[in-house]
């Protein structure tokens, strides 16, 4: 047994001057990449290369002007690129220190968790079931410890752990009995402390190749889907630009103005925005979850998110408060109600069920039933017989599959040894070999406090003579029943209204409990889940073969007395039926249900290492609302991230035509390289910054979620993209046309068509901002960005028309405010209607096919296996 109070740490000064000695408890990371390293693989990038090859030709034909401003352009988009990755570094680099496990030291006498890294050379570890070793270190004490060292030696069994005798030399692992453990390792049974003794690279696991290394950033579907369309507008680039420079060089007779020309296309099709959105936005994300207390530790979860059909929710803490408190205590027939105890003391005959509760308990108890039985006799027993300080531990039989109870043997100052016994109340009726009439009678009363929503314990207790041996099996101990006690854990008042949020939005919440089915559907009903069908015991699901269990799994929500490895069967069910399914989960066995979930999510307050590592969303508060929360986020992600895309397919497309246009038709060329520039960067912050801070759509938790099979470039979208550029472009073009009409030059036929262009462009920030609202109705949502963007775009238009070396540079004359509301109605007309549409839906009108849903084709089958099961009120 470990005994902290025989353990002496470090002081927090001490600590700190060992880590300030020995540095941080982390292995040496993959060192960041440098600026000049940044700056090359910027310049790698194909719009830095076009625009420097355009600055080199303009510096050929003697145009040092042009060069120039083509090269601070250059400059501008380098300093915006190295800045945002900076950024989303930063942001990576804080989500992996959340993600860094946390140890359980003693300092300045007391137990305190504090960050992996923070821990050093003589700290004594405090370690339980299912913690990763923070360090390398020796056993103080042990109480039936077994660790996992398969990480560091291939050995597949857990090793015992020993006391060290003072002399042991330390080893390298593998084998029972050492009285070492190892950083990296995983406590898979009971409690030791041991103090550090290495860490950092100094430890076992540094030693052997760094093998906690920084993991490397995972490529999600969302970027391969992104990179490949990038890749085919790349060659269709390609293809055009070497096909315009031939035609302008052939007909024009000046190849190196077709060469730019071709430059010019390139830059003008190449939309190479589109993984660097796709990655800010998920990075970002990710950030923007963590500050709501939902740690991302695998960034494909983001994208994830919207497609989530089932919630099982495997622990009561996740629903309740996690602060359990006795209600009720039963004996021999009769009952005590715990809030009576403002005004009255508690009963001598309660007084053996509260004291066998705690003598079944850890002395330095972590659990929270073990907590609330100390501290209701810490109030209550104060003072009487009934606490026993000075007891020694002789023996204790933790928990197991097979025997849902705790038995502890004391050994009081004198006398016989005291036995007691907390636990499900079959286990302990089978423990006090109760006959049946008995056995019937105890699980009756403890089925009809569960009814209340309250955990059950039965409580046993026996003698065991002085001295004797105790048996290796505690079926053989002569064991009487005390009582019961019935604990409570209130539902949290977020929950509810986040039940009911995930119902609306066609989510299911399934509950997967170990309680009795009583209490399991009193907990349910009270959070507001659906338990109105039949409760499914792990009994009843071990007998169900895969289809039957399919079936019955499609009307059932909540699942008692559910053992971990029967998780994994409910989940790999609910795959099997077509559900994209988020699974909750704390403790080292529900790592593969974690795994095998789309979304695993552990608990950050209570949960293991293990759990934490094998999920890819880490809840840090334990509250089911940041669940729903997170959902909420997840989608509000995928829609921006559709309408930031759908933006840059649409501005690309006038672009491309209005620098294609003037070569086929004999005209001068209306872009040159400098106007691409500087529309880039309207482009490049608009799609990365101001649509991934758009506030989420009104309904965003009021839709069914999104088909897992569904494209991010879905028809529609492409559709609805193509389309507006289409109508900007028509705009455009007659724009250009009464230009030509009216007689005007074409340094002022530029100015206009170009300032109509960047109209455009603002116009199809705002109309893309909601596809659900208008332009009117956006007006009032919070988007900084979207005005520092907007108004820094109509200075730099101000400047490059107004002033006169800027003017020269773009190749314009002075626009009159007639000629400015011309633009800045052509610009409105281009995406009009795209306006009219919304005021029609919104209206009520008939739903249209660019209302930019799934396809009919993508959704018929998901309809089929998402309708089949309507959550209450849907």
């Amino acid at each position: 047994m470990v005994d902290l109070a025989a353990l002496d740490g470090l002081t927090s000064a001490e600590a700190a001057r060992r880590l300030d000695a020995d540095g941080p408890n982390e292995l040496p990371d993959a060192r960041r990449p440098g600026f000049w390293r940044s700056l090359a693989e910027v310049a790698r990038e194909p719009m830095t290369a076009l625009l420097l090859g355009c600055g080199a030709i303009y510096a050929v034909l003697g145009d040092r002007q042009e060069a120039l401003m083509l090269l601070g352009f250059v400059v501008v988009i380098v300093v915006i690129t190295v800045y945002q990755e900076r950024r989303t570094e930063r942001a990576v680099e804080a989500l992996r220190d959340l993600a860094s496990p946390r140890a359980r030291v003693i300092r300045d006498g007391k137990q305190t968790r504090i960050a992996g890294r923070e821990v050093v050379r003589g700290d004594v570890m405090l370690l339980s079931e299912g913690d990763r070793v923070p360090a390398d270190g020796t056993v103080l004490s042990t109480s039936s410890c077994q660790v996992d060292e398969s990480l560091l030696t291939g050995e597949a069994a857990a090793v015992r752990k020993a006391e060290w005798d003072g002399m042991t030399r330390a080893d390298r692992p593998g084998g029972d009995d050492l009285p070492f453990v190892y950083a990296g390792t995983l406590v898979v049974q009971g409690a030791a402390a041991a103090r550090v003794t290495a860490t950092g690279a100094l430890t076992e696991m540094g030693r052997i190749g760094r093998m906690l290394g920084a993991t490397p950033v995972e490529e999600t579907a969302l970027q391969r889907e992104t990179k490949a369309l990038v890749w085919k507008l790349a060659i269709v680039a390609g293809a055009l630009s070497v096909m315009v420079a031939v035609v302008y060089g052939l007909t024009r007779h000046s190849w190196l103005d077709g060469i730019l020309a071709g430059l010019t296309l390139a830059m003008a099709i190449l939309p190479n925005e589109f993984p660097v959105v796709v990655t800010v936005f998920l990075a970002l994300g990710a950030w923007r979850l963590s500050k709501r207390r939902v740690l991302t530790r695998r960034i494909p979860a983001v994208e994830a998110l919207g497609a989530v059909t089932v919630l099982c929710v495997d622990k009561t803490g996740t629903l309740t408060e996690n602060r359990m408190a006795v209600s009720r205590i039963d004996v021999d027939g009769e009952s005590f109600d715990v809030a009576r105890l403002g005004s009255e003391p508690l009963p001598e005959p309660f007084h053996a069920a509260v004291e066998y509760a705690i003598l079944a308990s850890r002395r330095d108890p972590f659990d929270p039933m073990e907590v609330a039985f100390k501290q209701l006799g810490e109030t209550e027993l104060a003072g009487t017989e009934h606490l026993h300080p000075d007891w020694i531990l002789m023996r204790e039989y933790p928990l197991t599959r097979d025997r849902l109870a705790v038995i502890q043997i004391w050994q009081p100052g004198a006398g016989e040894q005291v036995v007691a016994c907390k636990g499900a109340p079959e286990a302990v009726a089978r423990l006090c070999r109760l006959d049946e009439p008995r056995a019937r009678a105890l699980t009756q009363a403890a089925s009809r406090m569960a009814a209340h929503g309250l955990r059950v314990l039965a409580i046993a207790r026996g003698r065991l003579a002085r001295g004797e041996a105790p048996p290796e099996d505690p079926a053989a101990l002569a064991l009487e029943p005390v009582g019961w006690v019935g604990l409570s854990d209130p539902v949290r008042p977020t929950v509810p209204p986040a039940v009911a949020e995930c119902y609306a939005a066609g989510i299911r919440v399934v509950r997967l409990s170990g309680d009795l089915p009583a209490t399991a559907r009193s907990v349910a009903l009270a959070a507001g889940l659906d338990a109105a069908g039949a409760v499914l015991t792990g009994a009843e699901l071990e007998a169900l073969d895969e289809s039957t269990l399919r079936r019955r799994i499609a009307t059932v929500n909540v699942f008692a007395r559910i053992l971990p490895e029967q998780k994994l069967r409910i989940v790999e069910a609910l795959k099997a039926g077509g559900d994209r399914v988020a699974m909750t989960g704390d403790g080292v066995n529900d790592a593969p249900a974690l795994k095998a979930a789309h979304i695993g999510i552990a608990m950050g307050g209570r949960g293991t290492d293990v759990a934490r590592e094998a999920a890819a969303l880490v809840l840090l508060d334990d509250d089911f609302a940041s669940l729903e929360l997170a959902v909420r986020t997840g989608r509000r992600i995928f829609d921006n991230l559709q309408k930031a895309l759908a933006y840059i397919l649409a501005i690309h497309v006038p672009i491309l035509a209005l620098t294609v246009a003037p070569i086929l038709l004999g005209w001068p060329l209306l872009l040159l390289p400098i106007h691409i520039a500087f529309l880039h960067l309207v482009i490049d912050p608009a799609c990365s910054v101001v649509f991934e801070a758009e506030p989420e759509e009104a309904d965003v938790m009021r839709r069914p979620p999104r088909s897992p099979r569904a494209r991010l470039f879905g028809r529609r979208l492409l559709t609805i993209s193509l389309l507006l550029g289409a109508s900007v472009t028509v705009v455009l073009l007659g724009t250009l046309a009464i230009a030509h009409a009216l007689g005007r030059g074409e340094l002022e036929t530029r100015a206009i068509v170009f300032t109509t262009l960047v109209f455009a462009n603002l116009a199809l920030i705002f109309v893309n901002r909601s596809w659900t609202r208008t332009m009117a109705q956006t007006r009032k949502a919070r988007n900084p960005a979207l005005w520092w963007v907007t108004f820094g775009a109509l200075g730099f238009l101000g400047l490059a028309l107004y002033l006169p070396p800027w003017r020269a540079l773009f190749g314009f004359a002075v626009l009159h405010v007639s000629d400015l509301l011309m633009c800045a109605g052509a610009a409105l007309l281009g995406v009009g209607w795209f306006e009219v549409q919304k005021l029609i839906r919104l209206r009520g009108g008939s739903r249209r096919w660019w209302r930019l849903r799934r396809s009919d084709a993508e959704n018929r089958s998901w309809r089929e296996t998402t309708s089949r099961r309507p959550p209450p009120g849907i």
